[in-house]
């Protein structure tokens, strides 16, 4: 996240603002049970969409590897099994950004902008 503050003037020199948290209140904020369920929202989207996409991947690659006669299986035209499937890599790497994007702005974004208000008084 990007800071409205200024940067000190100098490497040593450094200025508090009184508005702006303390190191105790971020990691009280840290440890709450908001923050938690914030890293939980993420979490339960993030981990299972990542391992499902790397175990998408290796299948890709173990089935180049071990079963090119399936991969060169012609489909329609010059269009094979391995072009499909290269092609499908793509397109699940947009599905997933797109999904994220939503998943981020609908769940991930609200309760993260929440928390910020609060740290900064806003609210």
């Amino acid at each position: 996240m990007a800071t409205e503050a200024p940067p000190p003037r100098n490497g040593t020199e450094t200025v508090h603002d009184p508005a702006s948290p303390t190191t105790e209140q971020f990691i009280e904020v840290q440890e709450g049970a908001e923050f938690g369920e914030l890293r939980r929202t993420y979490r339960s989207f993030a981990f299972p969409l990542t391992l499902a996409f790397i175990a998408w991947y290796l299948l890709y690659v173990l089935l180049s590897n071990y079963a090119g006669d399936f991969m060169g299986t012609k489909l329609f035209g010059n269009v094979n099994v391995a072009l499909v499937l290269g092609l499908g890599q793509f397109a699940t790497t947009f599905l997933i950004a797109w999904l994220y994007s939503r998943h981020a702005a609908n769940r991930l974004d609200p309760r993260a902008e929440a928390i910020k208000h609060r740290m900064e008084g806003d609210a």
